[in-house]
Formats: C-alpha cells, sequence, structure tokens
C-alpha cells in the first residue's frame, strides 16, 4: 500500500462512519453560509480586543459537510506528516521481509484514521485550519454546517447566539496562531518530531508486556487517555506526545476561557450552551472509542487547560499568560499544567 493508497482507503472508510443528516442540503444551510462571515468578523475583532493578540486581516469562511470536512483534514495530514513517514517507509523498505508488516501496519492505520475522522465528522463543529493547513495554505475557519443545524436544532438553541459562541472558539484559536509569530512552526516541528519517532524498536514486545504487568500490579489501565500510541509508543515518541499535549491544553484551555468570557458579555444563553457542550464531551456512550484511540486525552485538554488557565489568572493576573507567547521556552510542561505554581515560578 502507497502513501496515496493509505490516503484513499482512510477517506473511504470515514466516508462510510460518517453519515449524512437530513438537513445538510436544505435552506437552513444557505441561510448559514450566507451570515457566518459577518458572525467571524465580528468574533474576529473581539478575540483581538480581549487577548491583546495582533489578528491582521480576516480568514476565509467555509461552510461544508462531512465528507468535505473529511477530505480538507486528509489532504492537510498527508501535506503534514507525509515527508516523515515516507522517510520512515523508505527505512522500513529496506528490511525485506519486513515490508509485508509494514504494509499490514499502514492499512490498520488508514483504518483507525478513518474510523477517527468519521467520527469526529459527526461532532466537530468548527475548525481554524491554518492549524493543519490546506492546499491553498489560505487563513481560513471551516464549520460542519450539518452539525451546527443538528445541535441548534436538538437543543433549541438560538442559532444567532450559538454561532457567534462557536465562531469566537475558532477566532481564539486563529489569534493564537497569527498573533503569535513562532506558533506555526513550533506546532508543526511537534507533528513532525513525533511522527518520524515511530521507527521500529527492537524488543518492543518485550518491553509492552513488561509495562502491561506493572500496570496491572498497580491496578492502572493498560491504554490510558493517550490510547493506542501511548501504549505502542517508544519513550522517545511518549516525550514528544507529550509535549504536544502539554502545548493543546494551553490553546484549547485559553481558547475555551475567551469564548466563555466573551460570550458571558454578550450572548445571553452562554451559560446553557457551555454547560450543553461540557456535557456533550462527556458522552459515556463514547468514552471507550476516546480511550482506544487517544481522543480521551484530547477532552481531556479542554479540562486541564481551563484550571492552568484559570489557576494562573487568580495567582498573578490574566496578562502573566502573555508570558506563554514569549517563546516555546516558556510554554507550560504537561507537569505545570498541573501544577500551575510550577509554571508561574519557572517564567515569572
Amino acid at each position: 500500500m502507497t502513501l496515496d493508497d493509505q490516503w484513499a482507503f482512510a477517506g473511504r472508510v470515514a466516508g462510510l462512519v460518517a453519515r449524512d443528516y437530513p438537513l445538510a442540503q436544505s435552506y437552513h444551510l444557505d441561510h448559514l453560509s450566507t451570515e457566518m462571515d459577518g458572525i467571524v468578523r465580528r468574533a474576529n475583532d473581539m478575540v483581538a480586543e480581549s487577548t491583546g493578540l495582533a489578528v491582521p486581516g480576516m480568514p476565509q469562511v467555509a461552510i461544508v459537510d462531512r465528507r468535505q470536512w473529511v477530505e480538507r483534514n486528509l489532504a492537510s495530514f498527508s501535506r503534514l506528516i507525509g515527508p516523515a513517514e515516507q522517510r520512515l517507509a523508505e527505512r522500513l523498505d529496506v528490511m525485506g521481509d519486513e515490508s509485508t508488516a509494514h504494509d499490514l501496519a499502514r492499512r490498520m492505520m488508514a483504518t483507525e484514521t478513518g474510523v477517527v475522522l468519521g467520527f469526529l465528522s459527526r461532532k466537530v463543529l468548527g475548525q481554524y485550519e491554518l492549524v493543519i493547513p490546506n492546499d491553498t495554505e489560505a487563513d481560513s475557519i471551516a464549520f460542519i454546517g450539518a452539525n451546527v443545524l443538528h445541535i441548534e436544532r436538538a437543543h433549541q438553541l438560538r442559532p444567532a447566539d450559538f454561532r457567534l459562541w462557536i465562531a469566537l472558539h475558532e477566532a481564539a484559536h486563529r489569534a493564537q496562531f497569527v498573533g503569535v509569530g513562532w506558533m506555526r512552526e513550533y506546532f508543526f516541528g511537534l507533528v513532525e518530531e513525533l511522527v518520524a519517532s515511530a521507527r521500529p524498536e527492537p524488543g518492543r514486545l518485550r518491553r509492552l508486556v513488561r509495562e502491561a504487568y506493572a500496570a496491572m500490579r498497580q491496578g492502572s489501565p493498560m491504554i490510558d487517555e493517550r490510547g493506542l500510541l501511548g501504549l505502542l509508543g517508544s519513550p522517545h515518541q511518549r516525550e514528544a506526545l507529550d509535549r504536544v499535549q502539554a502545548l493543546m491544553c494551553l490553546l484549547e484551555g485559553h481558547g475555551h476561557v475567551v469564548m466563555d468570557r466573551l460570550g458571558d458579555r454578550t450572548i445571553r444563553t452562554q451559560r446553557r450552551m457551555s454547560a450543553l457542550l461540557k456535557a456533550r464531551r462527556r458522552d459515556p456512550r463514547t468514552a471507550m472509542f476516546f480511550r482506544l484511540t487517544g481522543m480521551e486525552m484530547k477532552i481531556r485538554q479542554y479540562e486541564m487547560g481551563e484550571r492552568f488557565v484559570l489557576a494562573v489568572e487568580r495567582r498573578s493576573g490574566w496578562r502573566t499568560l502573555d508570558l506563554a507567547w514569549t517563546a516555546p521556552e516558556a510554554l507550560p510542561t504537561l507537569d505545570e499544567v498541573e501544577e500551575p505554581e510550577r509554571w508561574l515560578a519557572r517564567v515569572g
């Protein structure tokens, strides 16, 4: 299986999982498409004033269906991790007898990628796309129209309130990547390091058995919130994954607090929407899926990051968080996200 075949196979799997939403092609979608440009512009201005981060210009705004969202992400993934994955493939190809195992591993990875993206395409509301650049390198925000309409209809939300509220979250992420000059390249570097570290590891089976036995003795789960990557990854991969998780905790926590603060000042139904979204993330029907795929850590990023941001604000004020944007070395580690006092002692 070539890299192109791998991404195509993942797309077919995702399409089967994504399914359609009845209102996805109705006049409601046309109305959503018409007004989101203005809503994003308003959200962009509000976030810039609140955070103090420079966010020049306006992003492109796209209303997409679930399959289009999957295709955009697969195209972005192939560009983002393709070079590192190609180097890994070249190293494995010289191993001869291992090529069959490598082909099987690619098929398994494509299947998991497709299942995860297909599942998320039914959950995600919006996505800032400079984080994972699309084919045109455009600074853009995409909203999955079917999901936005479904949440509004199922929970009888005021569309104007809900659309501004979710736009605030994506505008906050845009401010983090546009307003912090080094953030984009730093993020890409972390992802490339994580992929490049996925090399054959001698004695991996023995290590897994040893770690599984130790976890059993301690009463700990074999698969933690980092998912199968955390279980199967080498120690170096886990270190890289922890740095990615620490960054995402900060970005998600900061974005979530900004969204809620601005919403609380301008949107009457903000608190109900916030409670609804938190309950949606904790849906027990998807708990095992999240654990196996590592998405449980994604859910925890919101909670850990929000606790970190609020703790720093209580101790030293909101503007102290600006220290995190000064340099990669000033970002909190995963341990510091758990214990904000340690980050304040180091950078403050």
